[in-house]
Protein backbone atom coordinates (compact mmCIF):
# COMPACT_ATOMS: atom_id res chain seq x y z
CA UNK A 1 0.00 0.00 0.00
CA UNK A 2 1.52 3.70 -0.84
CA UNK A 3 2.79 5.03 2.40
CA UNK A 4 0.45 8.31 1.90
CA UNK A 5 -2.49 6.10 1.75
CA UNK A 6 -1.59 4.14 4.62
CA UNK A 7 -0.92 7.35 6.91
CA UNK A 8 -4.22 8.87 5.41
CA UNK A 9 -6.42 5.95 5.81
CA UNK A 10 -4.80 5.31 9.63
CA UNK A 11 -5.53 9.10 10.61
CA UNK A 12 -9.16 8.45 9.07
CA UNK A 13 -9.78 5.43 11.37
CA UNK A 14 -7.93 7.33 13.81
CA UNK A 15 -10.34 10.38 14.06
CA UNK A 16 -13.39 8.26 13.80
CA UNK A 17 -12.59 6.16 17.11
CA UNK A 18 -11.58 10.11 18.48
CA UNK A 19 -14.91 10.95 17.56
CA UNK A 20 -16.68 8.58 19.72
CA UNK A 21 -14.52 9.97 22.92
CA UNK A 22 -15.86 13.78 22.14
CA UNK A 23 -19.46 12.70 21.57
CA UNK A 24 -18.61 10.52 24.79
CA UNK A 25 -17.77 13.45 26.51
CA UNK A 26 -20.15 15.70 25.29
CA UNK A 27 -22.94 13.54 26.26
CA UNK A 28 -21.83 13.10 29.68
CA UNK A 29 -21.83 17.49 30.19
CA UNK A 30 -24.48 17.07 32.91
CA UNK A 31 -23.15 13.87 34.41
CA UNK A 32 -22.36 13.96 37.85
CA UNK A 33 -18.83 13.17 38.53
CA UNK A 34 -18.12 12.37 35.03
CA UNK A 35 -14.82 12.06 34.13
CA UNK A 36 -13.71 12.76 30.07
CA UNK A 37 -11.57 11.02 28.49
CA UNK A 38 -8.64 12.66 26.53
CA UNK A 39 -7.31 11.32 23.56
CA UNK A 40 -3.74 11.62 21.91
CA UNK A 41 -2.11 10.36 18.97
CA UNK A 42 1.42 9.92 17.25
CA UNK A 43 2.81 9.56 13.90
CA UNK A 44 1.65 6.90 12.10
CA UNK A 45 4.81 5.94 10.34
CA UNK A 46 7.23 6.97 13.19
CA UNK A 47 9.91 5.72 11.90
CA UNK A 48 9.57 7.57 8.72
CA UNK A 49 11.36 11.19 8.95
CA UNK A 50 9.88 14.03 7.58
CA UNK A 51 10.41 14.52 3.64
CA UNK A 52 10.42 10.99 3.32
CA UNK A 53 7.08 10.13 2.19
CA UNK A 54 6.15 10.48 -1.51
CA UNK A 55 4.52 13.75 -1.41
CA UNK A 56 3.80 16.53 0.61
CA UNK A 57 0.56 15.72 1.51
CA UNK A 58 1.98 12.11 3.01
CA UNK A 59 4.02 14.18 5.28
CA UNK A 60 0.94 16.68 6.28
CA UNK A 61 -1.15 13.57 7.03
CA UNK A 62 1.52 11.75 8.46
CA UNK A 63 1.94 14.54 11.05
CA UNK A 64 -1.90 14.40 11.87
CA UNK A 65 -1.12 10.80 13.72
CA UNK A 66 -2.89 7.80 14.63
CA UNK A 67 -5.08 7.18 17.90
CA UNK A 68 -2.28 6.47 20.25
CA UNK A 69 -4.57 5.80 23.38
CA UNK A 70 -6.98 7.55 25.60
CA UNK A 71 -6.18 8.87 29.24
CA UNK A 72 -8.32 9.56 31.95
CA UNK A 73 -8.71 13.36 33.06
CA UNK A 74 -8.59 13.45 36.96
CA UNK A 75 -9.30 17.30 36.67
CA UNK A 76 -11.32 18.87 39.13
CA UNK A 77 -15.18 19.43 37.99
CA UNK A 78 -17.28 22.64 39.67
CA UNK A 79 -18.52 22.09 43.10
CA UNK A 80 -22.14 22.68 43.23
CA UNK A 81 -24.34 23.22 46.52
CA UNK A 82 -27.46 21.04 47.11
CA UNK A 83 -28.46 21.12 50.53
CA UNK A 84 -28.88 17.83 50.75
CA UNK A 85 -26.33 16.59 53.51
CA UNK A 86 -25.84 12.77 52.10
CA UNK A 87 -24.68 14.98 48.78
CA UNK A 88 -20.91 14.99 49.37
CA UNK A 89 -18.45 16.45 46.92
CA UNK A 90 -14.68 15.73 46.71
CA UNK A 91 -12.37 18.90 46.62
CA UNK A 92 -9.38 17.60 45.04
CA UNK A 93 -7.76 14.32 43.97
CA UNK A 94 -9.68 11.09 44.98
CA UNK A 95 -12.90 8.57 44.47
CA UNK A 96 -15.04 7.20 46.86
CA UNK A 97 -15.11 3.49 47.01
CA UNK A 98 -17.65 1.30 46.91
CA UNK A 99 -19.04 -1.88 46.60
CA UNK A 100 -20.89 -3.18 43.42
CA UNK A 101 -22.28 -6.69 42.30
CA UNK A 102 -18.77 -6.82 40.30
CA UNK A 103 -16.38 -5.92 43.58
CA UNK A 104 -14.58 -2.69 44.46
CA UNK A 105 -15.21 0.47 42.20
CA UNK A 106 -14.71 4.02 42.72
CA UNK A 107 -16.88 7.36 41.71
CA UNK A 108 -16.71 10.93 42.20
CA UNK A 109 -20.81 10.85 42.72
CA UNK A 110 -21.21 11.54 45.71
CA UNK A 111 -25.28 11.29 45.84
CA UNK A 112 -25.53 9.06 48.76
CA UNK A 113 -28.96 8.25 50.52
CA UNK A 114 -29.71 5.71 53.50
CA UNK A 115 -31.24 2.51 52.79
CA UNK A 116 -33.43 0.71 54.71
CA UNK A 117 -31.53 -1.04 56.91
CA UNK A 118 -29.11 2.26 57.63
CA UNK A 119 -26.49 1.38 54.92
CA UNK A 120 -25.01 4.22 53.30
CA UNK A 121 -25.58 3.40 49.18
CA UNK A 122 -24.95 5.34 46.13
CA UNK A 123 -28.58 6.02 43.98
CA UNK A 124 -27.44 2.66 42.09
CA UNK A 125 -27.25 0.95 45.36
CA UNK A 126 -23.71 -0.26 45.60
CA UNK A 127 -22.83 0.29 49.32
CA UNK A 128 -20.28 2.73 50.37
CA UNK A 129 -17.21 1.91 51.80
CA UNK A 130 -15.45 3.06 54.81
CA UNK A 131 -11.22 3.57 55.42
CA UNK A 132 -11.19 -0.18 56.17
CA UNK A 133 -13.11 -1.60 52.84
CA UNK A 134 -16.61 -2.55 55.00
CA UNK A 135 -19.64 -0.82 54.13
CA UNK A 136 -20.95 1.97 55.78
CA UNK A 137 -24.29 1.68 58.36
CA UNK A 138 -25.88 4.80 59.11
CA UNK A 139 -27.97 5.22 62.04
CA UNK A 140 -31.20 7.40 62.43
CA UNK A 141 -31.46 10.69 63.24
CA UNK A 142 -29.15 13.84 61.73
CA UNK A 143 -26.49 13.82 59.76
CA UNK A 144 -23.06 14.98 59.40
CA UNK A 145 -20.01 14.82 57.42
CA UNK A 146 -16.73 16.24 58.47
CA UNK A 147 -14.34 17.76 55.69
CA UNK A 148 -11.97 14.61 56.04
CA UNK A 149 -14.78 12.30 55.79
CA UNK A 150 -15.85 11.50 59.21
CA UNK A 151 -19.48 10.72 59.52
CA UNK A 152 -21.36 11.62 62.83
CA UNK A 153 -24.84 11.23 63.68
CA UNK A 154 -27.21 12.93 66.75
CA UNK A 155 -29.69 11.43 67.48
CA UNK A 156 -31.52 11.81 71.45
CA UNK A 157 -28.57 9.76 73.26
CA UNK A 158 -26.01 12.24 71.82
CA UNK A 159 -23.59 12.40 69.17
CA UNK A 160 -22.09 8.90 67.28
CA UNK A 161 -19.62 8.70 64.54
CA UNK A 162 -21.39 6.08 61.93
CA UNK A 163 -17.73 5.79 60.35
CA UNK A 164 -15.28 7.10 58.08
CA UNK A 165 -15.62 7.28 54.06
CA UNK A 166 -12.88 5.42 52.07
CA UNK A 167 -11.57 7.72 49.98
CA UNK A 168 -8.57 6.38 47.74
CA UNK A 169 -6.51 8.15 45.36
CA UNK A 170 -5.11 6.90 41.44
CA UNK A 171 -3.41 7.83 38.65
CA UNK A 172 -5.63 8.13 35.81
CA UNK A 173 -3.53 5.03 33.83
CA UNK A 174 -4.57 3.01 36.74
CA UNK A 175 -8.35 3.19 36.36
CA UNK A 176 -10.44 2.19 33.15
CA UNK A 177 -14.16 3.62 32.89
CA UNK A 178 -17.27 1.26 33.50
CA UNK A 179 -20.16 3.70 32.57
CA UNK A 180 -20.09 7.24 33.03
CA UNK A 181 -19.05 7.85 36.64
CA UNK A 182 -17.96 4.35 37.62
CA UNK A 183 -14.39 3.48 37.99
CA UNK A 184 -12.02 0.11 38.19
CA UNK A 185 -8.49 -0.66 39.22
CA UNK A 186 -6.69 -1.99 36.67
CA UNK A 187 -4.32 -5.16 37.86
CA UNK A 188 -1.64 -4.31 39.83
CA UNK A 189 -2.52 -0.66 40.90
CA UNK A 190 -1.88 0.52 43.96
CA UNK A 191 -4.28 2.88 45.41
CA UNK A 192 -3.29 5.56 47.83
CA UNK A 193 -4.53 8.12 50.52
CA UNK A 194 -6.33 10.96 49.25
CA UNK A 195 -5.86 14.39 50.91
CA UNK A 196 -9.19 15.20 49.27
CA UNK A 197 -11.60 17.27 51.52
CA UNK A 198 -15.36 16.37 51.75
CA UNK A 199 -17.92 18.89 50.99
CA UNK A 200 -21.43 18.36 52.23
CA UNK A 201 -24.26 19.29 50.75
CA UNK A 202 -22.67 19.69 47.41
CA UNK A 203 -22.19 17.43 44.02
CA UNK A 204 -19.40 17.46 42.18
CA UNK A 205 -20.35 18.39 37.80
CA UNK A 206 -18.67 16.57 35.26
CA UNK A 207 -14.93 17.88 34.40
CA UNK A 208 -16.30 18.56 30.66
CA UNK A 209 -17.99 21.80 29.92
CA UNK A 210 -20.52 21.44 26.97
CA UNK A 211 -18.97 24.35 25.14
CA UNK A 212 -15.40 22.95 25.13
CA UNK A 213 -16.88 19.25 24.33
CA UNK A 214 -19.08 21.00 21.34
CA UNK A 215 -15.46 22.47 19.78
CA UNK A 216 -13.58 19.13 20.60
CA UNK A 217 -16.00 17.23 18.35
CA UNK A 218 -16.39 19.70 15.53
CA UNK A 219 -12.52 19.27 15.55
CA UNK A 220 -12.39 15.71 15.21
CA UNK A 221 -15.14 16.66 12.77
CA UNK A 222 -12.85 18.85 10.72
CA UNK A 223 -10.03 16.10 10.52
CA UNK A 224 -11.83 13.41 9.86
CA UNK A 225 -13.02 15.05 6.82
CA UNK A 226 -9.28 15.99 5.92
CA UNK A 227 -8.50 12.55 6.28
CA UNK A 228 -11.11 11.32 3.88
CA UNK A 229 -10.12 13.41 0.97
CA UNK A 230 -6.31 12.65 1.47
CA UNK A 231 -7.67 9.26 1.37
CA UNK A 232 -9.46 9.96 -1.90
CA UNK A 233 -6.54 11.77 -3.19
CA UNK A 234 -4.23 9.00 -2.79
CA UNK A 235 -6.76 6.59 -3.94
CA UNK A 236 -7.75 8.34 -7.27
CA UNK A 237 -3.42 8.95 -7.58
CA UNK A 238 -3.13 5.13 -7.46
CA UNK A 239 -6.11 4.32 -9.96
CA UNK A 240 -4.31 6.61 -12.23
CA UNK A 241 -1.30 5.52 -11.87
CA UNK A 242 -2.15 2.06 -12.86
CA UNK A 243 -4.23 2.94 -15.74
CA UNK A 244 -1.02 4.55 -17.57
CA UNK A 245 1.16 1.37 -16.72
CA UNK A 246 -1.38 -0.62 -17.65
CA UNK A 247 -1.81 1.29 -21.05
CA UNK A 248 2.46 1.05 -21.70
CA UNK A 249 1.60 -3.35 -21.04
Amino acid sequence: MDSGLYAAYNGLLARTQALDTAANNLSNTNTVGFRAQRDYFRGVLAGMPPGDLESQVGDAVNSFGILGGNTLDLSQGEITATGNPLDLALDGSGFFAVQTTHGTRYTRDGGFLRAADGTLETRRGDGVLDATGKKIIVPSGEVQVGGDGTISVLTAEGSAIAGKLGILNFKGSDLSAEGANLFVAREGATPIASEARVQEGSLEGANQDAVHGTMQLLLMQRQAEMMQRAVNLFSNTLDKTAAEDLGKV
